[in-house]
C-alpha cells in the first residue's frame, strides 16, 4: 500500500536513512531506490540492509538530477509497482521509528478524505548538529492556509515529510522548476483538490540542512529566484482564487519583487499585474502599485 521512493545520489548520510527504515516498528512498505548515475556506489551499503528492508534498486545510466531534479523524481516514481500511496524521501533525511506505524494507525481517519498526508518534522542543522523543535500542524488544514503560513515564515515544509496518492500524482505530476524549488509547494496545492491536508503529529520526519543539499547551499540563489518567479507566476495564474483577497495582494507584490530582483518587468507583466490588482481592488495597495508601475515604465 505504501511506497517509499528514494532518489539517490549522495552516500554521506544514506546509511542513517536506510537504518531508519530498517528500524520501523511497522514494515508494511516497499522502498524504491533510483540511483541518478552517482559516482558514489551504494551497493555495499545496501547489502547490509537486504534482509532488513524490502527494497528495489535501480541504477540509471544517465544523470538527470543536475538537469532536472523533477525528472529524476518522476523516473524514480516510475519504479513503483502497485502501491497506492507514495513518499519521496531524501537520501539524507530519515524517519522516526514509529512513522509508518502511525501512518497505518491513522489511515482509518484520512482514508477517502484526503490525497495528501504529512508528518511533523524536525530540522537537523548539520554544521552545528542542532536539531530543531518539532514543527507540528493542524490535523486538518486547507492547502492554501498551509502555504500562506509557510509564505509568511510561520512554518516550514519540504518534500520528505509528505505522502500522497499515486492517483493524484498521475493527474498533476510535479511542475519542473529549477532545482525543483517550490515544486512540492505547487504539488500540495494542486493535489489537495477540494480536500484538506491531514497531519500526523505523533511522529516526525528528520530533514537535514547541510552544505551538501540544495536547501543549505548558498551558491544557487539565482536558480532559486528563477524558480520562485515561475512558481509565483503559476500560483497567481492557477490558484489565486483559493486565497483571501489580502493574501492575493501579498502574492502579487512578492511576484513583482521577485522579478525585480532579476530584471525589469515587461509591459505585458505590468499589464497583467494591473488587471489583477484591479480585480482584487483595495485602495492603498492599488495606488501604491500604480505609482510603482509609472516609475517602472518611465525609468526605462
Amino acid at each position: 500500500m505504501l511506497a517509499i521512493v528514494i532518489p539517490y545520489y549522495k552516500i554521506a548520510f544514506f546509511e542513517e536513512t536506510l537504518r531508519s527504515l530498517a528500524n520501523q516498528t511497522d514494515h508494511r512498505f516497499k522502498v524504491y531506490i533510483g540511483n541518478d548515475a552517482s559516482p558514489e556506489d551504494p551497493s555495499v551499503l545496501l547489502k547490509k540492509f537486504e534482509d532488513k528492508i524490502d527494497y528495489s534498486y535501480h541504477y540509471f545510466e544517465e544523470n538527470l538530477g543536475s538537469v532536472s531534479l523533477v525528472k529524476q523524481w518522476q523516473r524514480c516514481i516510475g519504479l513503483v509497482e502497485n502501491e497506492e500511496w507514495i513518499m519521496i524521501l531524501g537520501d539524507d533525511d530519515f524517519l522516526e521509528g514509529n512513522a509508518v506505524e502511525t501512518w497505518y494507525s491513522d489511515y482509518q481517519y484520512f482514508k477517502s478524505h484526503t490525497n495528501v498526508v504529512r508528518f511533523a518534522s524536525k530540522v537537523i542543522y548539520e554544521e552545528t548538529k542542532i536539531i530543531s523543535e518539532a514543527f507540528v500542524h493542524p490535523v486538518w488544514e486547507k492547502a492554501s492556509d498551509f502555504y500562506y503560513r509557510k509564505f509568511t515564515g510561520k512554518t516550514r515544509s519540504s518534500l520528505s515529510e509528505y505522502i500522497f496518492t499515486r492517483k493524484v500524482y498521475d493527474v498533476y505530476g510535479f511542475h519542473d522548476y529549477p532545482l525543483a524549488w517550490h515544486s512540492d509547494d505547487k504539488a500540495w496545492i494542486e493535489y489537495s483538490e477540494k480536500m484538506q491536508i491531514y497531519t500526523i503529529n505523533d511522529s516526525c520526519i528528520y530533514v537535514r540542512m547541510s552544505n551538501e543539499n540544495i536547501s543549505g547551499k548558498k551558491n544557487n540563489m539565482l536558480q532559486k529566484k528563477k524558480a520562485a518567479e515561475m512558481f509565483l507566476g503559476d500560483l497567481i495564474t492557477d490558484n489565486l482564487c483559493q486565497f483571501e483577497k489580502s493574501q492575493r495582494l501579498e502574492f502579487l507584490l512578492e511576484y513583482e519583487k521577485t522579478i525585480k530582483d532579476q530584471r525589469k518587468l515587461s509591459i505585458k507583466e505590468w499589464s497583467s499585474l494591473m488587471y489583477l490588482y484591479a480585480v482584487n481592488f483595495k485602495p492603498i495597495p492599488f495606488l501604491k502599485f500604480i505609482r510603482r508601475l509609472f516609475i517602472g515604465i518611465f525609468s526605462r
